[in-house]
């Protein structure tokens, strides 16, 4: 049944909990989870790069300060170590070609006999011919030749020895994706490529289903058309009710949010999304109203943290987009936007959606990332965390661009910063501090004008005992182990 403004007015009305006028003042920062106190105005009139505390200013939140690296690549907090496990150019892969490059997304599942099983991505976009190190095209598993990005398998086995190999081949910009209920990952083609564009023989812009366990089938890959081909960033599954929802990572206008809902009588599983029809299903696009019943243009309208959104759901015309593409296809007043939208994780029987920043492509008041969470049940989008301008990005301590996120098994979120100047792995509470958890010291630019890459593919090993991430470029995968504890309120 639908929530419409009118419901959602109602009830807020009755319960008064937490719910805020878009751009209100009077947002409450006490809303139910709320992971952070403070607006995008008090951090500008303090000078703060963002609204968050550190964890060395509060011995009972994070690991303290991080200490440089040596071998100049990762600054962890002291007792912590890391270990490379793939490393684009240097490692390789089983059938002997290197590892490739661009490590984006990336997922792990308990593999047979105590291993781990990593699915990573490689967010390689144009004709393979532009990349030294592409996906390898292995036989039986490529999509489009001419495409270079992809995933590969990535075995952790005890006493350190890794074996990788290409799960799927032959996509093009393959960013965040997400892990399945059922022990797959979906890989999302972040781009809009049609045949004959940028060198490409097939359509791009979809997502497909990659199995960590089985090689076979991952054999002769095939969109999965139903969720729609648009600019992909990530996907999470409703374990309960079978939906699942993707952000748009796009501007001109900015991207959206989608929420799939499967064919009456469907059942998930291994390999099911593949036999779907093109059409199956119905995707649609989310519309926010506030607690008075107005309409939300763009989530950058919200101004504190706490503030509460109704959401509604909105018919996608033309899920392929042979015309237009489909964030293209709503009038003003139809939908809600935001600009990129990027990584999500299902926990707490929701989803936590990430937007990476706004600046003057939005119709709202500039930041630098919001981290919301939808919860399908109550049919309501809640802002959990907020990043001000970061004044300085080139000093270190303040955090920007939020991307790939996962909830850690210690309280709270973990994030990969993909912003302007330093980079850094860092963790959100649940009573709004922030903490640094590591920082990129690899400089791909020159002394004069350093450069650092963005990390991405921040996720957990099934035992919660190590910590998985990427540097995109080049493309390592690093394992990060140490004393984890618990983050206090």
């Amino acid at each position: 049944m639908s929530l419409t403004r009118r419901d959602f007015a109602g009830r807020s009305a009755l319960t008064g909990a937490g719910i805020a006028l878009a751009g209100s003042v009077g947002a409450l920062a006490t809303a139910p989870n709320a992971l952070a106190s403070t607006d995008t105005e008090s951090a500008a009139e303090h000078g703060a790069g963002h609204g968050h505390g550190h964890g060395h200013e509060h011995c009972d939140v994070g690991y303290g300060p991080l200490v440089p690296d040596p071998d100049g690549i990762l600054a962890l907090p002291e007792g912590f170590r890391y270990d490379i496990v793939t490393y684009s150019g240097r490692t390789r892969l089983e059938s002997g070609e290197y590892t490739p490059s661009n490590h984006d997304g990336t997922a792990a599942f308990d593999g047979r006999r105590g291993t781990t099983l990593l699915v990573n991505n490689h967010e390689l976009g144009g004709h393979r011919d532009e990349w030294p190190h592409p996906v390898p095209l292995t036989e039986g598993l490529v999509y489009d030749p001419a495409a270079a990005g992809g995933c590969t398998v990535v075995e952790v086995r005890r006493g350190g020895h890794v074996a990788e190999w290409v799960g799927i081949a032959g996509t093009a910009t393959n960013c965040a994706g997400g892990s399945t209920p059922w022990g797959t990952w979906l890989t999302c083609e972040e781009t809009e490529d049609k045949a004959g564009s940028n060198g490409m023989t097939k359509d791009h812009g979809y997502v497909f289903e990659v199995d960590p366990e089985d090689r076979r089938a991952n054999r002769n890959p095939k969109p999965v058309k139903a969720l729609g081909r648009y600019a992909h960033e990530a996907v999470v599954i409703d374990p309960k009710r079978g939906h699942a929802y993707l952000t748009e990572d796009a501007s001109g206008p900015n991207g959206l949010l989608y929420r799939w809902t499967p064919p009456e009588h469907f059942r998930h599983g291994r390999g099911r999304l593949r036999g779907l029809a093109d059409d199956a299903g119905v995707l649609q696009a989310f519309k926010c109203f506030d607690s008075g019943g107005r309409f939300v243009d763009d989530l950058s309208r919200a101004t504190r943290t706490g503030t509460v959104y109704g959401v509604d759901w909105v018919d996608v015309p033309d899920r392929d987009a042979r015309t237009t593409p489909v964030r293209g296809q709503f009038a003003a007043g139809q939908v809600t936007r935001a600009r990129k939208l990027e990584g999500m994780w299902w926990a707490d029987g929701g989803t936590y959606i990430v937007s990476s920043y706004a600046r003057d492509e939005s119709p709202g008041r500039p930041h630098d990332g919001q981290v919301w969470f939808y919860d399908p049940r109550r049919r309501t989008l809640t802002l959990k965390v907020l990043l001000g301008v970061n004044a300085d990005p080139s000093a270190d301590g303040a955090f920007d661009g939020p991307d790939n996120i996962t909830v850690s098994p210690y309280g709270g979120l973990v994030i990969a910063e993909d912003g302007e100047g330093v980079q850094h792995l860092f963790g959100a509470t649940d009573s709004g501090r922030t903490y640094p958890i590591a920082r990129n010291e690899l400089n791909i630019g020159d002394e004069d004008d350093p450069s650092y890459s963005e990390f991405t593919g921040v996720t957990f090993s099934p035992d919660g005992r190590t910590l998985y991430a990427n540097i995109q470029t080049p493309g390592i995968m690093l394992a990060i182990t140490g004393p984890w504890k618990r983050q206090r309120h």
